[in-house]
Order: structure tokens, then C-alpha cells, then sequence
């Protein structure tokens, strides 16, 4: 018998995570208007303080209200359970403890039945790496994970929640950072869009921006040129490109239109500035993950010294779309499919059948409950796709 259910966002923000928490509880608020919700404060490091949210019922008649936010009402944090050395460092576990052992005694206290957990590869795979530890040692608790990314790089689900939101926002973000095109002549503009590993949502956003692009009616009598709001390179990690070749091309550009608007996934190049940091006797800043602290890198201001002087460019402006699309309220797109993998998942954690809500793309794309154990991150983006092809043909770069 369910008494108490458990709800925790973890990782970066993406647009859904405050829809989705909402969703939650509206559900058990239907299933099991009796039940406890709880909501761990800044996922897993709430989950070995103790530190929680309880839901009252005047939350739980306003909880729809959540659906029109971005961000997480309830906090988020990026803690590995398996990183002990980490986790003591925090203060969030003691010397000599086991942080997984905390976190499943943790729950038992806290009198938890279900635990929902929302975030990306790495809140799922520590997900997978307690639901484990769970089993293990016979604790009678189901884990049930919501995907979040707005990278849409989980293996292997299909469309993680967030990333069609975070495209449209970064689409919506270009159209004003390129309307600087003109701040002076030869500008340099990149747009640098968040994307680790995967060209995803790089790709997405330039998609969505030309869209809206080709949707606009211009005046090029008097300046207003579709050629110079355009996007005259785009670069991906998956796809590895030549810098001079490249600068080349693209000073062509700047002869003719007067500008250069550029959309750059903040891992394309990254393995070269580790290997210059590296070489010069830098450290390379990382996370509790591993993962190398793009934003002490700058993967754009490096693109932007690369290009400037070889383009002819007499002004350079490097804008980061992330933060501003990441904290969005989800779209409909969204929503829908917030509300799908809610209905899902709660249906799933009554049924005692744990996973990661996605569809399948190793089964037919079925939206089911993924084993945790498929679950991995750095799911590369397909540069071989039709669309993605013509669109680098449309502005000239293949």
C-alpha cells in the first residue's frame, strides 16, 4: 500500500521541470488523494540532508500553477551518489560513510514508497545506481525516472522533455542577438548554444530560427536583408570542420554581406582548447560528473579568436543562449509530452515496474519504462539527417 511518494529534479534546468513536478502530484493528488508527496530540495543533495518539501493540500489544488513556470520550484543540484570523495568534500555525507547507503536509509526513514526522479543521463544514472543499491538490499521501494535534457542526448529515448522548448527559446534569443548585425560594419556574431557532446539542440534552434526567418517579409532597398539576419555556419561536435577552409568561406561572407552569423554547440572544438590548455600547463576545470566546465573554457570566445582576424571582422559579439532557454516555461510541445510520461510513470511506480519514462528508440519507439540499466548519456546527434543536410546546403556551408 502506497503511503508516501517522493519527488526530486536534479542536473541543469530544462523547460519542464516545474510542469512536471506540478503533473505529478496533480496525478497522485487523483490516484491517491490520501497519500504523502514529498519533494527532496535540490535532488540528491536534499535526498542525503533530509532536506524536503512536504505538499500541502493548498499546494496540491494550485499545483497546475507550475505549469507556467520554467526553472525548478524545488531546486535542483548536480550530486553522484558514487562519488564519495564528492560528497564528502559537500559536507553532505560523513568520512568513511557510503552516500548511496545514506541516501536508501534516507528514504526508508523518510517512510518512501515510490521515488520519482527528473533529470538527464546522470540524474537517471544515479537513479539506475540507487534503484540497484535498493534492490540489493531488499528495500521495497520503486524508482521511477522522468528524462530532462535540453541536449536530447539520453540513450535511449527518442525526445527528452525540455529540448523542443529550449530550441524555440534559443530560435527566439538568435533573432535578437542578430539583429546586431548591423551595430557596425564587418560584425562577427556567434551564438553559442548549450550541447556538450550532442549537436542536437544546436541544430534544432538554427532550424527553428530559420523558420522563422523564412517566415519574415524584408526590404533589402533600405538594409533590411533576409541574407544578413541568415546563418552563415553552424557547428557540432559530431561533425568536424577545417578552420581555415572554414575562414575562408566565411570571409567571402563578410565581403558580401557586411556580417557573420554564426551557431556554434558549445562542445564543437573542445577537444582541441583541452588539448591547448593542456599543453600550456593549464588545469581543465571539471564537475562532480567528470564533465569539463564549459563555461570556464569558452568554447565561443575561442571560436570568435579563431575567425575574427582571418574574416576581416571589425567587431565580435559572443552570446550564450543557455541559461536564457534552459529556465523557460515548457511549450505545448512539451506539455503534451510532459503529461504523457507523468501519466505513465505514475501508473508504472503503482505497477512496481521501475525505469526511465521515454520512447524506446530500441523498441519501436513505444513509450514505456526503460530499464535502468540502458539508460546513458552523449547520445551523438545523426549530422547524416535530410533535413539537417539541406540546411547546411542552404546556407552555404557544404
Amino acid at each position: 500500500m502506497v503511503q508516501r511518494v517522493a519527488i526530486l529534479t536534479a542536473g541543469g534546468f530544462a523547460p519542464c521541470l516545474s510542469a512536471a513536478v506540478g503533473q505529478l502530484i496533480q496525478r497522485y493528488t487523483e490516484v491517491g488523494p490520501d497519500w504523502d508527496i514529498i519533494c527532496y530540495r535540490h535532488g540528491y543533495e536534499g535526498l542525503l540532508k533530509g532536506d524536503y518539501i512536504e505538499v500541502t493540500p493548498a499546494v496540491r489544488a494550485k499545483a497546475h500553477l507550475l505549469r507556467r513556470y520554467g526553472g525548478s520550484p524545488i531546486g535542483n543540484s548536480r550530486v553522484k551518489l558514487t562519488n564519495t570523495a564528492d560528497c564528502v568534500k559537500r559536507g553532505l555525507i560523513s568520512e568513511g560513510a557510503d552516500a548511496l547507503d545514506v541516501a536508501a536509509s534516507r528514504l526508508e526513514t523518510d517512510g518512501v514508497d515510490i521515488l520519482h526522479t527528473v533529470g538527464g543521463d546522470d540524474t537517471n544514472t544515479t537513479a539506475a545506481d540507487l534503484a540497484e543499491y535498493l534492490a540489493d538490499h531488499n528495500y521495497d521501494l520503486t524508482v521511477v525516472g522522468l528524462p530532462k535534457t535540453i541536449d536530447n542526448d539520453i540513450v535511449p529515448v527518442r525526445q527528452s522533455l525540455g529540448a523542443d522548448t529550449a530550441a524555440e527559446q534559443g530560435a527566439r534569443f538568435a533573432s535578437n542577438v542578430i539583429a546586431e548585425h548591423n551595430a557596425g560594419p564587418n560584425t562577427l556574431i556567434i551564438h553559442e548554444v548549450m550541447g556538450r557532446n550532442c549537436g542536437w539542440l544546436t541544430a534544432a534552434t538554427a532550424q527553428k530560427y530559420r523558420q522563422w526567418l523564412m517566415d519574415q517579409e524584408w526590404l533589402p532597398g533600405i538594409g533590411l536583408s533576409q541574407d544578413a539576419w541568415d546563418i552563415h555556419g553552424l557547428y557540432v561536435p559530431e561533425q568536424p570542420f577545417d578552420v581555415a577552409a572554414e575562414a575562408k568561406r566565411l570571409s567571402g561572407v563578410m565581403k558580401a554581406t557586411g556580417c557573420v552569423n554564426l551557431f556554434l554547440s558549445e562542445g564543437a572544438g573542445v577537444e582541441t582548447i583541452v588539448a591547448e590548455l593542456e599543453a600550456s600547463g593549464e588545469p581543465v576545470p571539471r564537475d562532480a560528473f567528470g564533465h569539463i566546465r564549459l563555461e570556464k573554457i569558452n568554447p565561443g570566445e575561442w571560436f570568435a579568436r579563431q575567425f575574427a582576424e582571418r574574416i576581416g571582422a571589425q567587431k565580435v559579439l559572443v552570446q550564450k543562449s543557455g541559461y536564457f532557454s534552459r529556465s523557460a516555461p515548457a511549450n505545448e510541445v512539451d506539455l503534451q509530452l510532459i503529461d504523457e510520461m507523468v501519466d505513465l510513470a505514475v501508473s508504472s511506480a503503482l505497477d512496481q515496474v521501475p525505469g526511465v519514462i521515454g520512447h524506446d528508440e530500441d523498441d519501436n519507439d513505444i513509450l514505456r519504462p526503460i530499464e535502468f540499466p540502458r539508460i546513458a548519456g552523449h547520445k551523438a546527434f545523426d549530422v547524416s539527417q535530410t533535413w539537417f543536410r539541406e540546411m547546411l546546403t542552404d546556407i552555404g556551408q557544404v
